[in-house]
């Protein structure tokens, strides 16, 4: 049982192994010349206005947070709307409780303001 996961696990090991070297050449043989035009944010080419280590405000993260969120709502009903017809009444009925817990989350979400911006 457990052989049919030995190229899978080699796989994964190749990889890691791969990677480890990527990196340690790079830190090895990498420039080491440090300079103020190298530690400026990059802006195009163009003169950097103000600071580039800004603070973001916290909302535009929780936005990302609620986007996934949502996104792989998405991908779950994909997969549920193309089956609809095979998976009957069961198959209905649990995602009508899967899109109602997210609803309670969302409605959740929005009595705490998140969706406000003032």
């Amino acid at each position: 049982m457990l052989e049919s996961y030995i190229p899978i696990a080699m796989l994964f090991i190749l990889a890691t192994v791969l990677a480890v070297f990527i990196i340690v050449l790079g830190t090895i043989f990498g420039p080491r010349r440090k300079s103020l035009r190298k530690a400026s944010p990059y802006e195009s080419g163009m003169q950097p206005i103000g600071p580039g280590t800004r603070r973001m405000n916290v909302r535009y993260y929780l936005v990302a947070v609620l986007f996934i969120l949502f996104d792989v709502e998405i991908i779950f009903f994909y997969p549920w709307a193309v089956n609809f017809r095979a998976l009957g009444l069961f198959g209905f009925i649990e995602m009508l409780v899967f899109v109602g817990i997210l609803l309670v989350g969302y409605i959740y979400v929005w009595k705490k303001g998140a969706f406000e911006w003032d």
